[in-house]
């Protein structure tokens, strides 16, 4: 159990405090309740350019890691489409320092053509290199548009085009500041040897003189509908090998069966006992590498496999094989042993995390996100509560044939 308090200045930022008396350093965590399902398609990539320009200083404080790093601070920061996170930790006898640097970022940010251009530069070439520059890079900007046909999830956090970041006016960016970094939009997470009057009092200080600006609390996403047919790609590129990636639209993150998908990708793919791995690499050695994982997204996200076909192998094979095991897990019970390997997989990884003052930060401020930071926890539940039947049923849902997308990612060196 982690224990935890909560208070909501008046102008609606929402403040967390866990106490840790094991650690001298203190964690703080402020998430922004902005991500990429946020911006509009003609305007995508603000939310990470934001992340960038964060660090670029504000009215008061010209280099943000500087005063950080004079008093013993780390930081860093990441977007994705859900929400933006800005994470640091201090000695606790510097802790006032981080209530300042971050409430002057929130209240003052410096706009200069000088930042912005330079940091402008930094998405750009970000961009190139991920994305444009590297084998594979493009493999998201071609295969979220598949599954996504209006929501937001269409673009990845870099954004849609580069051009949209090319082309973002001061004016863009003032607007994107304005509307979503207020307090009302933003949950502050303390943790560590504090005490809760102690956090009361440097937040009312450094933070309850901004102004709330957000009218947000009713946002509203368009509804992916549901899908009527499968949906393929292929393309051919300057890689190694042929490749495979193929997605389903899975139930969003407070839907039960959000975990019931996680546990069958675990299944199907966590380490080199699982099924995928056992079957399609160690026996078959159909694949070189195969993965199976799930995008953890608000709103509904997306059940992936990923491979890399062996040299002499067909997709027409490699896809079959894949759907065989996806049958597999869809028609028959998996065995008690298998969900409980996945479950204190789980559990272990879990407990883990609570070891890191930060780690705590960061998951009470993310689960705040959803609704209520005491789903924290609750988690180990809603993962034991799934069972083998509950397995198969999501599974042959989730699976349908209609609903399947393929992107096929040949290598020019392929026939």
């Amino acid at each position: 159990m982690v224990e935890f308090e909560k208070f909501i200045l008046n102008n609606g930022l929402t403040v967390i405090v866990h106490k840790d008396k094991t650690t001298p350093i203190v964690a703080m965590n402020i998430i922004y309740k902005v991500g990429s399902r946020d911006e509009k398609p003609d305007k995508t990539g603000f939310a990470h350019l934001f992340e960038h320009l964060m660090f670029g200083g504000s009215e008061n404080i010209p280099r943000y890691d500087e005063p950080l790093q004079l008093a013993g601070g780390e930081n860093n920061a990441f977007t994705n489409n859900d929400y933006t996170d800005y994470y640091l930790t201090i000695p606790k006898n510097n802790l006032e320092i981080a209530f300042w640097l971050e409430s002057d970022r929130m209240l003052n940010l410096a706009f200069t053509e000088k930042s912005l251009e330079v940091q402008r530069q930094v998405v750009i070439e970000e961009f190139k290199q991920n994305y444009l520059n590297q084998p594979y890079g493009d493999v998201y900007l071609l295969l979220n548009p598949l599954v996504y046909k209006v929501h937001p999830y269409q673009w990845p956090t870099i954004g849609k085009d580069i051009s949209h970041i090319e082309k973002a006016t001061m004016e863009d960016v003032k607007a994107f500041y304005g509307k979503f970094y207020n307090p009302d939009n933003a949950i502050l997470t303390v943790a560590g040897d504090v005490d809760i009057k102690e956090i009361e009092k440097l937040a009312n200080k450094w933070f309850g003189t901004i102004n709330k600006q957000s009218n947000l609390k009713n946002r509203k996403y368009p509804e992916e509908p549901e899908q009527k047919e499968p949906r393929t790609k292929s393309v051919r590129r300057d890689v190694p090998q042929d490749a495979i990636y193929m997605a389903w639209l899975m139930p969003e993150r407070l839907n039960k069966d959000y975990y019931t998908c996680d546990l069958i990708s675990d299944i199907l793919s966590n380490g080199d006992s699982s099924r995928l791995y056992q079957t399609l690499i160690k026996d078959k050695k159909l694949f070189s590498e195969i993965n199976a994982f799930i995008t953890g997204d608000v709103d509904k996200g997306r059940f992936i496999v990923t491979g890399k076909l062996m040299e002499g192998v067909s997709m027409d094979d490699a896809e079959n094989a894949i759907d065989i095991e996806l049958r597999k897990i869809s028609t028959e019970n998996v065995k008690d042993e298998e969900l409980k390997k996945v479950i204190n997989k789980i559990e272990a990884s879990w407990i883990f995390s609570r070891l890191s003052v930060l780690n705590k930060a960061m998951n009470l401020g993310y689960y705040e996100m959803l609704g209520n930071a005491s789903m924290y926890n609750n988690e180990l539940d809603n993962y034991g509560s799934v069972n083998k039947e509950r397995i198969r049923e999501t599974a042959r849902q989730l699976f349908a044939p209609h609903r399947k997308n393929v992107l096929y990612y040949y290598s020019k060196k392929s026939k």
